[in-house]
């Protein structure tokens, strides 16, 4: 991304050319990362970046080109969220983040593929088929950000927007060997992405290192009136020279490398975690004890949240609709049979299950009581060190019929990822090595609100003494 820009003020590339050159890429496409690909709007913007790049104040993304997780809305591009009932839907308008890219000079390629409403970690549940991991075809590249993740690894955009809810950023990130930042909830603005569960989504850059993660972040993150949940606060630039590691005190809790974790991801996470000490950092034992009940209170606060967000797709107002119903009662069930895939089926009737009558305060308010006492224990964390260091999944990108038809399985994956949506925190994955099999590792750092200066400063210091990243274009 930033060699991009480089090769602009130097006369070498243009961004029409640029974006030329990514669209012929993405034509070859053999991953499935899209899901819609814009290539009259893509020239269009390319042309306004040339007479952007004119000036001397273009920024670091004027003509940068990029791709959208299809669940972010897009004003007059089709957005699916990978499903059946949003599969003609056009937005009338941006999404925030989608208009701050404009506005600096971004182009929009078009939408990448992903698990269907961002329910999933495979990226298989898609309408528009699976995508596949560009490390191994035969491999899944997480999920359910696996279309952006895909894109940005296997170069056909410079980088990619993905959201978060339980590691949907990162998973993928992990996966396919690039970094992904989900930032802390309420830095970035949720206007215009498409709801699964309010309080935990959050959308994040996906870029082959650190430094074009923070050029994303910086273009993307700021207070907006337009989301209630948006905190309006002083948002400085991240520096994308890194940081000083020395005296940084990081943060490895015992609960993340127990029982459960590959031996080799778990080898290749303490190497990484060895470099941040080589270059100054200093561990520090913490600990997190109720993060083990991460994944139970996730699958309830989640669910059922998204029982409620997903009511609105009834055939009445937007989306599909089937044909000659008999009565209201009919067109509902029948639109929603029709229109969700199995896995959605399945969280709306968990989380339906959890807020009704009786089971309302065994579950929810129960999963509400424990998501407070993981806050604490990061907060408790985060008084005794600066960071906090781990990995980012428990295993490294399978085969995609691997774990299809066990979802408990599958909802597991999350266990490292899920405790930083339940606190609104910042989190980090970046690649800290590779098992046996070539397949990169991902190592997650943690910071407390606000602190992505902390993640990117240290991702981009580490990167800068590692080769486990790919440099981006």
């Amino acid at each position: 991304m930033l060699e991009t820009a480089r090769q602009y003020r130097r006369c070498k590339k243009s961004p029409v050319e640029k974006t030329r050159a990514f669209l012929e890429k993405i034509r070859s496409d053999t991953f499935n990362a899209f899901i819609t690909v814009d290539e009259a709007g893509a020239l269009q913007g390319a042309q306004v970046a040339e007479e952007l790049l004119k000036s001397p104040d273009a920024g670091a993304l004027a003509g940068i080109p990029v791709a959208i997780k299809d669940n972010i809305c897009t004003r007059g591009v089709r957005t699916t969220c990978a499903s059946k009932i949003l599969s003609g839907f056009v937005p009338t308008y941006d999404a925030t983040v989608v208009k701050k890219l404009k506005e600096q000079g971004a182009v929009i390629l078009g939408k990448t593929n992903l698990d269907e409403f961002a329910m999933g970690s495979t990226t298989t549940s898609s309408i528009a088929g699976p995508t596949r991991n560009p490390r191994d075809p035969s491999r899944t590249p997480g999920g359910s950000s696996g279309g952006s993740g895909a894109a940005v690894a296997a170069g056909l955009c410079a980088g990619a927007l993905g959201s978060d809810t339980g590691g949907s950023i990162r998973m993928p990130a992990s996966f396919c060997g690039i970094t992904g930042l989900k930032p802390t909830y309420g830095s970035v603005s949720r206007y215009g992405l498409v709801a699964f569960a309010s309080s935990l989504d959050q959308i994040g850059p996906m870029a082959p290192t650190a430094r074009d993660a923070a050029v994303l972040f910086d273009a993307i993150k700021g207070y907006d009136p337009l989301d209630s949940t948006s905190v309006p606060r002083d948002y400085g630039p991240t520096d994308l020279d890194g940081i000083d590691l020395k005296g940084l005190r990081i943060g490895v809790p015992e609960e993340f490398f127990g029982e459960g974790l590959n031996q080799e991801v778990k080898a290749a996470v303490q190497s990484g975690i060895a470099v941040l000490e080589d270059m100054g950092g200093r561990i520090v034992e913490v600990g997190l004890p109720h993060a083990g009940y991460g994944v139970a209170v996730f699958y309830i606060v989640a669910t059922a949240e998204a029982s409620s967000n997903l009511a609105r797709y009834d055939g009445v107002r937007y989306g599909l609709r089937v044909q000659d119903p008999l009565d209201l009662g009919d067109m509902y069930a029948r639109t929603r049979a029709t229109g969700f895939g199995p896995e959605v089926k399945r969280r709306i009737m968990l989380g339906t299950y959890v807020l009704s009558a009786g089971y309302y305060d065994a579950y929810y308010r129960k999963a509400s009581q424990v998501r407070t006492l993981i806050a604490e224990d990061f907060r408790s964390a985060f008084s005794r060190c600066d960071i906090i260091a781990g990995p980012t999944t428990p295993v490294t990108a399978f085969r995609l019929d691997e774990m299809i038809d066990d979802p408990l399985s599958l909802y597991l994956l999350d266990i490292y990822t899920i405790p930083a949506n339940l606190a609104g925190l910042p989190a980090l994955s970046m690649p800290c090595g590779f098992d046996s099999l070539g397949l990169p590792v991902g190592m997650q750092l943690m910071a407390p609100h606000f602190r992505e200066d902390l993640l990117l400063g240290a991702g981009i210091s580490f990167q800068d003494r590692t080769a486990y990243h790919q440099e981006g274009s």
